[in-house]
């Protein structure tokens, strides 16, 4: 399913994701001074999609650590259903294990959404505004896309859980 879905996006061929080129020349045309707002603005975006990317690397192979450790038992439950009065406990296995397949797909398809959002920088409305409102601007725009990333990821398995009925 999930490289269903990989194909399907259109992600088997990567592009490099770049700053606009308004936005570049912008940057580079700021003065000594004036450069000061733009280190404080990068450093602090850096550090919050820092923190973003770290919380989402870990709940991403957490999840996955999930479904290599429900792979490694699954003879243990596949086993009960050799009698009819354990085989409950294999249907209710078979459920997890969907959910969480499923929570993989959902986690794919919000770093395909996500990709879709990165690739298309935003426009600059106005080549007049100050170098750091522009910086500001992108750099807020990145992190609010990061926020509904890392909130889809965190919330896949609950979405997942209440679609399959299991609580």
């Amino acid at each position: 399913m999930i490289s269903t879905i990989m194909t399907a996006s259109g992600l088997s061929a990567l592009t490099d994701t770049t700053l606009p080129a308004e936005m570049v020349t912008i940057i580079e045309d700021v003065g000594f001074l004036e450069s000061i707002p733009l280190w404080a603005i990068t450093l602090l975006g850096s550090l919050f999609i820092w923190v973003l990317s770290l919380i989402m690397i870990l709940t991403v192979y957490s999840r996955f650590f999930k479904l290599y450790f429900a792979a490694a038992i699954a003879p243990i439950p596949m086993a009960s259903f050799a009698g009819q009065p354990s085989s409950s406990i294999g249907v209710a296995f078979l459920k997890s294990y969907a959910t969480i397949c499923l929570e993989g797909c959902i986690i794919v398809l919000a770093c395909v959404i996500f990709s879709a959002f990165a690739s298309t920088p935003p426009a600059i409305a106005d080549d007049t505004l100050a170098a750091a409102t522009i910086v500001w601007n992108y750099v807020g725009e990145v992190i609010f896309n990061m926020l509904v990333l890392v909130g889809c990821i965190k919330m896949s398995d609950r979405l997942i859980r209440e679609l399959m009925g299991l609580g």
